[in-house]
């Protein structure tokens, strides 16, 4: 009974026939300046009034800049320890990112962000919840964000799991709020399982779609907020093989 509960275990969690992602090098020259010798690029963290100047499609647009430089091999040098001093005393971020639990995501470096920059929610299968909504109000409305991201990926285990409704402790119930994804497909023709992997992105891509439509749905407040142009929330999808984001069309 353990043995098959472990491999139910590493059904869901772990990734299903995949192969490992391509890793990025942490190369340390910024290319629109041109060349090999081009400097490091350096950032600081923004004051509160710089943050407030940016608008929401801006920030989408840095995400978007620093994603090409992580795929690119040009992250940002980043003097951490100034970055930890500087923040020390106030935080200002530009975005809230849901990211799922997925260790080979590492979400700040993903879009070349450093400390201050963005908040980072993590649940296994990037799904939204009171909590999840609650942690996005405060970064939104009272710490002043201005981009929500909810962000799956390929060859999710969570995805999986939910797709072969895999039953183990506290993963049952988490997988749930999964379901909905996998229904909307109940009609479909073809194989269900997590052995498709076709089946399986688009139950990904619809498990962020759906997450997107939860926000807005459940949090008046980010909704109102949309609605006013403070905010954007947008969906997209990581690709495990080549660390590129492809943002969702709604």
């Amino acid at each position: 009974m353990l043995c098959r509960l472990a491999l139910l275990l590493v059904a869901c969690l772990l990734p299903l026939g995949c192969a490992p992602p391509a890793s990025a090098p942490a190369a340390k020259t910024d290319p629109a300046a041109g060349g090999s010798d081009a400097k490091p690029l350096v950032e600081r963290v923004l004051t509160r009034e710089e943050r407030d100047k940016l608008k929401p499609d801006e920030v989408l647009q840095m995400l978007k800049d620093g994603n090409g430089r992580f795929m690119a091999g040009t992250l940002t040098q980043r003097d951490h320890s100034k970055l930890v001093r500087e923040a020390s005393l106030g935080q200002f971020p530009k975005a809230v990112i849901l990211s799922c639990l997925d260790s080979r995501i590492p979400v700040e470096d993903v879009f070349d962000r450093g400390i201050g920059d963005i908040f980072v929610a993590r649940v296994a299968g990037n799904f939204a919840n009171t909590d999840i909504l609650g942690s996005m109000e405060f970064g939104c409305k009272v710490a002043g964000a201005k981009l929500i991201l909810v962000m799956g990926h390929e060859n999710c285990g969570a995805i999986g799991g939910a797709i072969d409704n895999v039953e183990l402790g506290n993963i049952t119930p988490m997988l749930q709020n999964i379901r909905p994804a996998v229904e909307f497909f109940e009609k479909e023709e073809g194989s269900k399982t997590s052995a498709n992997g076709k089946f399986m992105q688009q139950v990904a891509e619809k498990n962020v779609l759906l997450t997107v439509a939860y926000i807005r749905e459940h949090s008046p407040i980010l909704s109102e907020m949309e609605e006013n142009g403070q905010i954007r929330i947008v969906g997209a999808m990581y690709g495990m093989e080549t660390g590129k984001v492809e943002f969702l069309k709604e």
